[in-house]
């Protein structure tokens, strides 16, 4: 039991009609019995009635030491076993309640009787014997616990209260290797964990389980975990599972499944796979029309159904919400109170800081530029009413803002942050000059003359060989819907190329941007170049031609790198593994915390973010084109096989393969933060997960006959990436090395890969005037009519150019809310978990190891901020780079790797 949680103790003091069977079933005989439940809450003394019925063989005599009574050649041992239940709400504002306990004939098929009482049924699960049948799990006889009607509410919301019962069971029944729980009061409830004292053995249940009478037809199973007295455990290879809980555990399997049919409740938690049909809202107006996504025009993968009915307006499209309702995600995977709260508390918050911007906007009297005095002094809050009011009504300073220096993004900043900033995953070496595009071949504007005095007196064949020239090329991706974006509203997008130089110094530093604009031909585009200032009109030329391109990389990094390559295709792995994986599994032990809260995460987002007229596509550049560009993109370059750490620096020409090196591969760029920092944790995962498959799968063997990986793998492909299924790229899952590859990239892409896009966003991305998520106008050439106004007020033009005051406020909340951890965030190196391997200790100590690399990793990358020869990390004004330290404190601090994609 966990700390602080209340002592419940039993007490027997009664009897009432007790029936004994032998396996065939004929009475041995009967007792009187009662079981008196005390619980101890609040200081106070609560008298609870527990009633058993119907207690039949269970648990050897042998295996502990507990009390035996001979009645007619049946000997009977009581077993104790802790009950902890946690009170809190649900999504409809349910009450956890305790629960009155009813005899069920049937484990999987409930007979409901008229006059059944409430509570919670109790039944234990031989891991080893079958029942009379010969089929199925023997099981003992239910155990019924039953709560007064006047004392319903266990304890204050979020706490746990234990209660003690007594299972009776016989000397044939063996070990138990589950128990079987109904819930027949009305409201859910949420079941901690469940003990049986003697034989140590433990259920990590953490699950709500509901209401059978209403809801849930089945009970629920929960799987023991492994003790250290007696040889059985919690975690099995499919052809491991002792014969008494093989159909058991396939049984828990089927029901996560559904059946693809009808409108999925709040308390359901059924796993199923469907199309992104429920973006837009046509009912509302055409404007809120947005297409499907998934299917041959609009390739993408799958997510979560909900069933909720078609709009009025098209069949095929999935209605919105209704209003107070939420986008359903299994009961499960709800977020936790602490974090709802935590995330409630944030959005007031942004709400109180927006309400100055707005009005100040309304009123035309000030600037984008004037963000600024939005800003506090100081991110550490003052004790007094005055530090409290400003905490409130104004944002704490990102990293990149610094009172008193230039509002614009400055060259060497620019270099810096492609590096070691919001995004670090675009910048590619430039292997041919100039470049080359996809859709318009050999059209590129870039010439010799627009570098040539910008790379240090080489030639440009030189710079290639010598692996000099980086670009940042976002032509390709954009060029197809330029044109859509710029007929909206307030509007304005150019499809950009920027070409970097390496210096001497280990830095980059931007020498050409390129500005794409499409033709009436398709397949052509008009193009303008711009080079490093020489005067006055170039200097503010060259800041819009920069601030575009930060338009164009804070999409990429939202929509394409943090969106579609972490949540939108990581979240079919993880209906995978809840429909294909036992939660008895190897693999889905390890994976059990990187799946934490992330279909949540993504319901939340297609609701308020993504959808139409959501907050993303209302503060990004390409507006309602958003999701259809992710799709493009899907399409075009994602491919599972090239989205772990090593693979994707050699394909973007940032590292080469060398065996020398520890993780197996040299950066071309020695000081690139995110590239460095991430191979450190890259390598420590590897290592964990080798340690850990490889002391499951023995061999290939192994591998192909474990049909629950096998299906969990082909389901992730077939039913999550149903447009990619065919492709030949995906990795093969037939050896151990395959699997461990596969893992590793999973865990990396949730854990490291995640926190890097995530929390660096308010730090980052947060303030407006140096990285604007979209522009409001194009640069001015002469002749046009903008032009003049350029020429006579730059900086103002320039400020006219990015979003307003209303709209820089917006952003900076939404990236605050997004950026923030949890009080109960879970890092990774840490796991609370480690209780279902205590017969293995060497997975306990490859555990124990990772962990403490982890901290190693902490120390290094510590040593590496101080070391002034690293200059994208360390020197004046130069912000450390944090995002892959392991651990955080709560809120908004720009460091931490959880676990899972908890944002």
């Amino acid at each position: 039991m966990a700390a602080g949680t209340k002592s419940v103790m039993l007490a027997l003091l009664d009897t009432f009609p007790l029936h004994l069977h032998h396996n065939n079933g004929s009475p041995l005989c009967q007792e009187r019995r009662f079981m008196m439940l005390s619980c101890i809450r609040g200081g106070t003394n609560n008298i609870v009635r527990a009633r058993q019925k119907q207690i039949a063989p269970t648990v050897v005599a042998a295996l502990i030491e507990s009390e035996k009574r001979d009645m007619n050649t049946t000997t009977i041992t009581k077993l104790t076993a802790e009950v902890a239940v946690r009170s809190g709400n649900n999504n409809n504002n349910n009450k956890v309640f305790a629960s009155n306990m009813k005899t069920l004939v049937n484990i999987f098929r409930p007979t409901v009787q008229p006059h059944a009482n409430k509570g919670l049924v109790l039944q234990l699960v031989s891991t080893h014997q079958l029942g009379p049948n010969g089929t199925e799990a023997k099981l003992s006889e239910e155990i019924v616990l039953e709560w007064p009607e006047n004392d319903v509410v266990l304890g204050g919301e979020g706490s746990i209260n234990t209660y003690k019962v007594e299972f009776c069971v016989d000397s044939d029944f063996g070990v138990p290797g589950a128990v079987a729980v109904l819930n027949r009061y009305h409201s859910e409830l949420f079941l901690d964990s469940i003990n049986i004292q003697q034989l140590n053995l433990h259920f990590p249940c953490k699950s709500w389980v509901q209401p059978v009478n209403k809801i849930d037809p089945h009970k629920r199973i929960f799987f023991f975990n492994k003790n250290n007295q007696i040889l059985t455990w919690q975690v099995y290879l499919p052809f491991e599972t002792p014969i008494g809980l093989k159909q058991v555990r396939e049984r828990e399997l089927r029901q996560m499944r559904g059946d693809g049919r009808g409108h999925r409740k709040s308390c359901d938690r059924i796993y199923e796979y469907d199309v992104y049909n429920d973006l837009g809202d046509p009912d509302k107006g055409y404007e809120y029309e947005r297409p499907t996504l998934g299917g041959q025009n609009n390739p993408y993968p799958t997510r979560c159904r909900t069933g909720r009915p078609p709009t009025r307006i098209d069949s095929h499209a999935e209605s919105r919400p209704s209003g107070s309702e939420s986008i359903y995600v299994p009961r499960d995977e709800e977020l936790a109170d602490i974090k709802k709260h935590a995330l409630d508390r944030a959005k007031l918050i942004a709400i109180a800081r927006n309400i100055v911007p707005a009005l100040l906007d309304k009123m035309g009297n000030e600037g984008v530029l004037n963000i600024h005095n939005f800003i506090r002094e100081s991110r550490h809050s003052h004790s007094n009413l005055g530090g409290t009011i400003e905490e409130l009504f104004k944002f704490d300073p990102p990293k990149i803002f610094s009172r008193g220096k230039s509002h614009f993004l400055e060259d060497d900043e620019f270099g810096r942050q492609v590096l070691a900033g919001l995004n670090p995953l675009s910048i590619e070496r430039l292997k041919v000059f100039p470049p080359v595009s996809k859709l318009d071949p050999c059209k590129s504007a870039l010439k010799e003359e627009h570098i040539i005095d910008h790379i240090d007196g080489m030639s440009i064949q030189q710079a290639l060989e010598h692996k000099k020239l980086f670009i940042l090329d976002y032509h390709d991706i954009f060029l197809p819907f330029v044109d859509r974006i710029n007929a909206l509203d307030d509007r304005k997008a150019y499809a950009t190329t920027t070409i970097f130089f390496l210096t001497k110094m280990g830095t980059l530093k931007p020498i050409a941007i390129q500005l794409a604009l499409p033709t009436m031909d398709p397949n052509t585009s008009s193009k303008q170049v711009l080079t490093p200032p020489v005067d006055t009109t170039t200097k503010w030329l060259w800041q819009l031609g920069k601030a575009h391109v930060c338009s164009n990389d804070a999409f990429v990094h939202t929509y394409l790198h943090h969106w579609l390559r972490i949540h939108a295709t990581m979240e079919p792995f993880i209906i995978a593994a809840h429909r294909q994986l036992s939660v008895m599994h190897p693999i889905y032990k390890l994976l059990h915390p990187h799946m934490r809260y992330t279909l949540k995460t993504n319901a939340t987002a297609r609701e308020t973010l993504i959808n139409a007229g959501g907050i993303l596509e209302t503060n990004f550049g390409p507006g309602k084109y958003s999701m259809q560009i992710t799709s493009a993109a899907y399409r075009d370059w994602w491919q599972f096989d090239q989205e772990g750490l090593p693979t994707d620096l050699i394909r973007r020409g940032l590292a080469v393969p060398d065996e020398s090196q520890p993780q197996g591969v040299r950066l071309v760029i020695e000081d690139y933060p995110y590239a460095a920092d991430g191979l450190l944790i890259w390598s420590s995962i590897e290592k964990l997960v080798k340690t850990y498959v490889n002391h499951y799968y023995k061999d290939v063997d192994a591998i192909s006959s474990d049909y629950e990986l096998q299906s969990w793998y082909k389901e992730f492909i077939n039913l999550g990436h149903p447009d990619h299924k065919n492709a030949s790229w995906w990795p093969k899952l037939s050896t151990p090395e395959n699997l461990i590859s596969i893992l590793t990239t999973i865990i990396w892409i949730v854990t490291a890969q995640h926190a890097v896009l995530n929390f660096s966003q308010y730090h980052y991305g947060g303030y407006v005037p140096m990285r604007p998520a979209l522009m409001r106008k194009l640069i001015p050439k002469e002749g046009d009519l903008d032009y003049i106004d350029f020429v006579m007020d730059p900086q103002r033009y320039f400020e006219s150019s990015l979003p307003s005051l209303s709209q820089a406020a917006k952003f900076m909340a939404v990236t605050s809310i997004g950026s923030a951890h949890s009080p109960e965030e879970e890092y990774i190196g840490d796991r609370n978990d480690l209780c279902f391997w205590l017969e293995e200790p060497k997975i306990i100590d490859a555990f124990k190891q990772f962990s403490m690399e982890i901290k190693n990793i902490e120390t290094e990358i510590e040593k590496r901020n101080a070391d002034k020869k690293l200059r994208n990390r360390c020197g004046v004004g130069v912000t450390p780079y944090e995002l892959l330290m392991p651990w955080s404190d709560q809120g908004v601090t720009g460091r931490g790797v959880p676990n899972s994609v908890t944002a």
